[in-house]
């Protein structure tokens, strides 16, 4: 074997190893790995120190690679000079920032990142990790396994929002001017199916997205991803199972990752009653699940109605509750939820015809909330208003000193605040 093979047999796993760090396609992987060999071949003589080998074919593979991405980058919006100081990196989810991979690599434990680094990047085996560390080679398989799920835990939620950016084009990155017009006309009775807060009519096929829009500022914040993905049974009752992701999601929302939020819930209708079952996400690297049995660790987030019964599907208007322009009279009554007008919505310029459904803190305490249904029972606009002091413990102000120039309405001579709006693609 000439001085060239023999060198190259010592190093060529972690060559392979890095090139296909840096590339998902294993076979345009293996095309920059021929390319490598081919002009750490031609270019052999040139190297002073052969002691150098490995890191000198390593800086080959790493030129090649940036070639690759600069021949890619015709294909996306993004010039040259900003690829040389942000390459992208091919992935199952298209195309993404390199600095992506590195910012994660940064936010690991430093022991997560050590491995990683020299594994992945510098190349070592686990015999010569092990060697390095003075630890045992068990040791050095246990935590790989370990760094590569905590980094697939912190990057991936980067990548699928990338994705995702495609699906949040069908909802504007900043809320759509609309108007509210009360009709002189008697509010009509609707079948209202979607599910309390979530907008997704709990049925099989159904998918949604929606976002929220904060004011006065009118920008997207969260938006959320909703599907139908099956039948579910619970405690012996019927319903289905919905998966929800939640990109840049509120503080309340927030599971183990601030990027995106992900739940699963199981959910049932029927001709009467629309209900949560049970709840499920990821806090702390565990799973938690909630289920309509679990009673306050259940109720005050999911259970809507009395004794969990759900929201009513059949609405017509019953008079609990009474709209005078921006002043609301209620009913001294639980689970206050009732239709108060007829509304003509304009909005990105469609027009629907809807119901203002009023919602008095049946969603949470100290909120209230109007929700715009057309005839299909489907959500055109959906406002939320905070009561004056609600969260005041959170947020150490009043409403009306956080949001001075928001729209405040009265209830029972309380006054409440606009906070957000949510609009779904059901009207995009």
């Amino acid at each position: 074997m000439t001085e060239f093979e023999i060198l190259l047999n010592e190093c060529k796993n972690a060559v392979d190893r890095f090139v296909w760090f840096k590339l998902s396609s294993k076979a345009d992987a293996d095309d920059v790995l021929q390319d490598t060999y081919l002009t750490a071949f031609q270019k052999f003589d040139t190297l002073a120190d052969k002691s150098h080998f490995k890191a000198w074919i390593i800086s080959i593979a790493r030129n090649k690679c940036n070639d690759y991405y600069r021949r890619k980058a015709k294909s996306v919006d993004v010039s040259i000079d900003e690829l040389t100081e942000q390459p992208l990196t091919a992935s199952r989810y298209g195309y993404v920032e390199q600095h992506d991979v590195y910012d994660t690599l940064e936010s690991l434990s430093e022991n997560d990142k050590q491995i990683i680094n020299l594994f992945y990047i510098q190349g070592y085996n686990q015999s010569e990790i092990s060697q390095r560390l003075n630890i045992p080679i068990g040791t050095v398989k246990s935590r790989l396994y370990t760094a590569r799920n905590n980094f697939k835990r912190l990057y991936l939620p980067d990548t699928i929002y990338r994705k995702v950016d495609e699906n949040m084009k069908k909802l504007p990155e900043f809320m759509p001017e609309y108007t509210i017009t009360k009709l002189d006309k008697e509010p009509f009775s609707v079948k209202w199916e979607e599910l309390m807060g979530w907008f997704i009519v709990p049925k099989l096929g159904e998918r949604l997205n929606w976002a929220i829009y904060d004011f006065p500022k009118r920008n997207r914040t969260e938006y959320d991803e909703m599907q139908v993905v099956g039948k579910a049974e619970i405690h012996g009752i019927e319903g289905v199972e919905i998966t929800a992701k939640q990109y840049a999601p509120m503080d309340c929302n927030k599971t183990d990752n601030d990027k995106i939020a992900e739940r699963t819930f199981i959910a049932h209708l029927t001709d009467t009653y629309c209900r949560f079952l049970a709840e499920s996400h990821i806090i702390g690297g565990v799973k938690k699940c909630y289920t309509f049995l679990d009673g306050d660790e259940f109720i005050p987030n999911w259970g809507f109605g009395e004794n969990n019964c759900g929201n009513e599907v059949n609405l017509s208007a019953k008079g609990d509750i009474i709209r005078n322009g921006s002043e609301i009279t209620a009913a001294d009554k639980p689970f206050l939820l009732d239709i108060v007008g007829r509304y003509k919505v304009k909005i990105g310029g469609k027009s629907y015809d809807t119901i203002c459904v009023m919602d008095i803190e049946t969603y949470d305490g100290g909120v209230v909330s109007e929700q715009y249904l057309d005839k299909n029972g489907r959500t055109i606009l959906w406002r939320r208003f905070n009561r004056n002091d609600w969260a005041k413990d959170r947020y150490k102000k009043n409403w009306t000193e956080i949001l001075p120039d928001n729209e405040r309405i009265t209830v029972n001579g309380e006054v409440y605040v606009h906070w957000y709006d949510c609009i779904t693609d059901y009207i995009i």
